[in-house]
Parts: structure tokens; C-alpha cells; sequence
């Protein structure tokens, strides 16, 4: 999507490489793009988004954290039109708290297509969206980002997997990737013991780093399995 005026000619394949694209298994459609971009695209505004969503975005005091957030929410409506064939404005995601049974927060999902997973993911500038069969689930970080301290780290991620990338002279880029991948999967609802997970083996992770927007991105989702109804699940511990 470099410049913006390419990013409504996106290809719905999956291939590596591709500007903006994802790369990701059959039916699963996942762009990654810089605020700006989005912002720009022909196909969305934000008088998209529903009356719910514009009632958080007065709570945000931050313009270009509120700029992040509408741009990630109208990214996902256009990987949901991908999806379904159907135009941005024909798909309304939808939000719920498992906990405490309120609308707004939790993870996104599709009430008129409940066989697709949906996610999404901003930080500084990026977002990132995914929309596919099954669970699915995308986050994005600025590439000169550096997740810590690793006491933290140990206690969320692989301890081994930490240590290891501590080894290495600078390991701030692989505690990066080793986070991101945490995220994704955790969004998907891969994590131990998740209700409605896949088994082993199921489950696929992409990782890549968009050297065009500086941005590092990881996409978690089921590989093989039929599309199947999905509940709303926690929100991850970002937020994001």
C-alpha cells in the first residue's frame, strides 16, 4: 500500500511479498498498513464505525491514538469485505465482554458471519487486521519497539525463549518477534487451555516484518478447520 492510492487495488491472495498483505493459509485475508494509509482509503470513513464505537472514541483524549483506533476498526471492516465479498459498509463487527457481558471491549468478532474469526491490532501509527475461518489473531508493533524487562518476559513468554534471545548481543528484535507471536496467539484463543481452541497442530503462525512501514506483525490462525461458530473471548493483556 505504498503510496496510499495503490491500497484499494489490494489482491485478495495471500502471497508473500505483497504490499500490505499478510502472507496466510486459504480463505484467511490479513493487511497490515500505517494509520495515514488507511485513513486515505476511498472505500472508508469513519462515519462507518457504529454509534458504540464513536462513544469510546470521545474517551479518548490522544489524536493519534484515536486516529489508531479508527483506523484499525475500518481496516477490519475492509478484511471483513474481502472475506464475505460484501462492501465495508455492509459489515458491522461487534465487540463483547465474556466477563462481564457488556458490548464495546473483548474480541471482535462478525454477528452475521459467526464461521469467521476476526482481529485486530495499532500501535503508534500501524494497525493491523485479520478475517478468516475459524480463530484468528493479528498484532502489530513498530520494529524499533523493545518489549521488557525480561523478568516481565519470563513470566508471559517462554522462559527458554527468552533467555535465548538475551544471549544475543542486541536482543531487543527477537524479544520483539517472541512478543508479537505471544499476542497473536493469545488473540486467536490459542492459548493453554483456551475453550474452543484447535488441537495440536492446528494451529499456524505467520511472522513478518513490513520493512516499508517499519512495522513487525504476527498472524495466529486454525489451518485445515472448517469454519465454526465462534464466541466472543477475553481481550489480551494490551488492549490492542
Amino acid at each position: 500500500m505504498t503510496p496510499p492510492p495503490a491500497v484499494p487495488d489490494l489482491p485478495p491472495s495471500r502471497a508473500p511479498g505483497s504490499a500490505g498483505v499478510i502472507p496466510a493459509g486459504a480463505g484467511v485475508f490479513a493487511l497490515v498498513a500505517t494509520t495515514a494509509e488507511v485513513l486515505a482509503h476511498p472505500e472508508l470513513d469513519e462515519r462507518l464505525l457504529a454509534p458504540w464505537e464513536r462513544r469510546r472514541l470521545a474517551g479518548i483524549r490522544v489524536p493519534g491514538r484515536r486516529d489508531d483506533v479508527v483506523a484499525a476498526r475500518l481496516l477490519l471492516r475492509l478484511c471483513a469485505s474481502r472475506a464475505t465479498g460484501l462492501p465495508p459498509d455492509a459489515v458491522a463487527p461487534a465487540q463483547r465482554c465474556p466477563g462481564c457481558g457488556r458490548d464495546g471491549h473483548g474480541r471482535p468478532y462478525l454477528p452475521d458471519h459467526p464461521a469467521l474469526g476476526a482481529s485486530l491490532s495499532h500501535a503508534d501509527g500501524l494497525v493491523a487486521a485479520a478475517v478468516g475461518p475459524g480463530p484468528v489473531g493479528v498484532d502489530v508493533e513498530p520494529l524499533t519497539r523493545r518489549p521488557g524487562p525480561p523478568p516481565v518476559l519470563r513470566r508471559l513468554l517462554p522462559p527458554d525463549a527468552v533467555d535465548a534471545a538475551c544471549a544475543a548481543p542486541d536482543p531487543g528484535p527477537a524479544l520483539l518477534r517472541l512478543w508479537v507471536r505471544r499476542e497473536a496467539l493469545f488473540k486467536a484463543g490459542f492459548a493453554a487451555g483456551a475453550e474452543g481452541g484447535p488441537g495440536p497442530g492446528e494451529t499456524r503462525l505467520t511472522e513478518w516484518t513490513d520493512h516499508r512501514r517499519a512495522a513487525v506483525v504476527a498472524l495466529a490462525y486454525a489451518d485445515g478447520l472448517p469454519g465454526r461458530p465462534l464466541s466472543p473471548g477475553p481481550a489480551p493483556p494490551s488492549g490492542r
